[in-house]
């Protein structure tokens, strides 16, 4: 698993609006300048991310985003999924995204990239923003 810059602005964004009250709306130059996060890419990210129903957003002067759900009920494993898919090092050992893969010939192999991917989705299942924060 390799994050990609998306992913990362992602969490970055939502970290940010995170330490916010629940109530507060935040501009997305505010976060841009928070974050130093390219205002464009940040403005797509927040759209994937507010289809997906993580930030909600309101429009004019006092408008922006805010998370949709307390930060406790967001994990890391759901964003990383939102955005860059399969938290298995090989799409053969994936609970979500399996695909058969050369490499699935060979047991202990396999046995071996499970493992690092029961590791890394334990550790993201079981981290939520709120931990983060």
């Amino acid at each position: 698993m390799k994050l990609t810059s998306k992913c990362e602005y992602a969490i970055l964004a939502l970290t940010c609006l995170a330490r916010k009250k629940p109530d507060e709306y935040v501009s997305v130059e505010a976060i841009a300048r928070e974050q130093s996060i390219p205002t464009m890419f940040l403005e797509q990210i927040l759209l994937i991310m507010k289809r997906a129903r993580y930030v909600s957003s309101h429009k004019g002067q006092k408008g922006g985003y805010r998370l949709a759900k307390p930060p406790s009920d967001i994990t890391l494993a759901e964003i990383v999924r939102l955005f860059d898919g399969a938290l298995a090092p090989t799409e053969s050992v994936s609970k979500y995204f399996y695909e058969n893969t050369p490499i699935e010939k060979e047991k202990k192999v396999i046995k071996v990239f499970r493992n690092i991917r029961d590791y890394i989705s334990d550790m993201l299942e079981n981290t939520s923003l709120a931990d983060v924060i």
